[in-house]
């Protein structure tokens, strides 16, 4: 399929999906107004520049009522009096105040990168003007060290494509990012460094880490789980049979990039989910680690809309929690009453730096029949109801699904 025709293909389901409003809204995350300004800021020290920063951020907030708001950083924000270059026994930290709400950036450093360590938002719920129809009052505070926002010393972090970081019941994502803290000569550095969103998949990463490494002894191929949801004590509404691989490129302290491939052991994760009418969640966690595919439904079709993961990656990494998000897939397009099976390997590319491997897939997250699969394109042909003409057309069938577990990698993008 072409890319024209599959974006067009993209928009129509979207366009078909109204009522899943949980998922337009998070869709609606990457929809950037062209009259949006990017926001500028600037940390002194009396006269001496320690942080600069422009940037453009959209939150998602949910609050009771099962109501969820979307709304940007104003372009007029203003640094909060709590922003400070830092002493020798504290750290630098870009606050910005707008209204009732505060955004506070905490950097620390090594001798060779400098990071937002801990990123917080406190927001007031009792501002109706962001809030409309919040049953809950008062100031809340949520804050993730999962920034992933981290740079070369004596460079400047740019990212233009969007970096999203989640909080509890907030998500913030970040646009068009100019950002440099622990500043020298009271300007940005002439050298950046790029996020991963940033670094096309096919290309190496810019002038401190010009190559990637031979990545590690990869493991073998992962052990298939059976995973299910409940919609209640006794009714399944998602399942799934598949093994799970997991592939990050990272950043290194020191050399080149590296490759991390980590199998899903089904042993070890708890599964959690929900299901409604129109869309699908399967959660695998352990410890410190999270993996989330969202599937969304329109009238006919389903397909895979949304990955997250959330991990901790090996210690050689100059930032080892890794936090990464796709909402915008079309992946495995199939009838509503029917499952998408695959048995051969499966590569999907979730943003530019993570891609995950699946093996053996069987999964419907809609429609699930007596906590069953149903039909996949072979099973549905019956020999009792066509007799010869099924059996002909069961053993055609099977024929074609040799050449299947070499094509469904393709149909898999459909």
């Amino acid at each position: 399929m072409s890319r024209t025709k599959l974006e067009a293909c993209g928009r129509r389901r979207l366009g078909q999906c109204v009522r899943g409003m949980a998922l337009l809204l998070v869709l609606g995350l990457f929809q950037v107004s062209n009259a949006a300004s990017t926001a500028q800021f600037d940390v002194k020290d009396g006269n001496d520049t320690c942080i600069l920063a422009n940037l453009l951020i959209n939150f998602t907030v949910d609050y009771k009522l099962q109501e969820k708001v979307a709304f940007q950083l104003p372009s007029n924000a203003q640094l909060d009096n709590s922003s400070t270059c830092g002493t020798s026994n504290t750290t630098p930290i870009l606050a910005i105040r707008f209204g009732d709400n505060l955004l506070t950036l905490n950097f620390t450093k090594d001798s060779s990168v400098y990071k937002v360590d801990v990123l917080s938002f406190s927001y007031n719920l009792s501002d109706k003007s962001i809030f409309p129809n919040s049953t809950e009052t008062g100031t809340k505070t949520v804050s993730s060290s999962n920034t992933a926002i981290f740079a070369v010393t004596d460079t400047m972090y740019k990212c233009s494509n969007p970096h999203l970081i989640i909080f509890e019941n907030v998500n913030a994502t970040f646009y068009d990012i100019k950002l440099e803290a622990y500043v020298k000569n009271n300007s940005y550095s002439d050298k950046a460094t790029h996020c991963s969103e940033d670094i096309p998949s096919t290309t190496q990463p810019p002038s401190t880490t010009v190559t990637t490494a031979a990545p590690s002894p990869t493991p073998g191929n992962p052990v298939q789980g059976d995973y299910f949801v409940n919609r209640s004590s006794s009714e399944i509404c998602l399942k799934a049979k598949v093994g799970l691989q997991l592939n990050i490129t990272y950043s290194r302290k020191v050399g080149k990039d590296n490759l991390y491939v980590y199998n899903i052991d089904p042993q070890k994760v708890n599964v959690s989910g929900g299901c409604n009418d129109t869309l699908a969640t399967l959660t695998l966690s352990q410890d410190k680690f999270k993996l989330s595919f969202d599937f969304a439904l329109n009238s006919t079709k389903y397909y895979l809309t949304g990955v997250m993961v959330n991990t901790t990656l090996p210690a050689d990494a100059i930032v080892t929690e890794f936090v990464a998000r796709n909402d915008s897939l079309t992946y495995f397009e199939t009838m509503a009453t029917k499952s998408y099976k695959c048995s051969a390997k499966l590569d999907l590319q979730i943003t530019s730096n993570f891609s995950l491997n699946t093996y053996n897939l069987q999964v419907q997250p809609f429609n699930v029949s007596e906590n069953k699969f149903g039909p996949d394109f072979i099973s549905h042909l019956s020999v009792k109801k066509n007799g010869l003409r099924g059996v002909y057309r069961i053993i055609s069938q099977k024929v074609r699904q040799l050449r299947t577990d070499a094509q469904c990698a393709q149909n898999a993008f459909v």
